[in-house]
C-alpha cells in the first residue's frame, strides 16, 4: 500500500515541475510579444517566485513573478517585472529606459 503513496508523491512532484515549466514558456511568449510591440530588445527571463494564492475574486490560482532583462537602445540593460495569474499577464512593471 505504501508503494502507491510513493508513486503519488513522485507523480505530484513531476506534475509540479511540468506545470512550472509550462508557466515559464507562457511568460517567455508574453514577454517576447510585449518587447516586440514596444520595440525593445529582449535579453533574458528568470522566475522570481511561484505560489498558489487564494482570493474571493479569482479563487485559487498560481501567482508567478518573473524578472526580465531588456534594452531600449541596444547598449544598456534594464530589469522589469511581470506578474502572471495562471497563464495570463496580471501586471508588467518596467523602469524608465533609454530609446533610440
Amino acid at each position: 500500500m505504501e508503494n502507491i503513496y510513493y508513486l503519488l508523491i513522485v507523480g505530484l512532484v513531476f506534475w509540479y515541475f511540468i506545470h512550472l515549466r509550462k508557466i515559464s514558456e507562457y511568460a517567455r511568449n508574453h514577454i517576447n510579444h510585449y518587447c516586440n510591440t514596444e520595440s525593445l530588445q529582449f535579453i533574458s527571463l528568470a522566475r522570481k517566485s511561484s505560489r498558489i494564492r487564494f482570493s474571493k475574486q479569482h479563487g485559487p490560482h498560481w501567482m508567478s513573478i518573473f524578472e526580465f532583462e531588456f534594452s531600449g537602445d541596444g547598449e544598456s540593460s534594464y530589469l522589469g517585472e511581470m506578474q502572471l495569474r495562471g497563464y495570463k499577464v496580471d501586471n508588467v512593471n518596467m523602469p524608465p529606459y533609454k530609446i533610440n
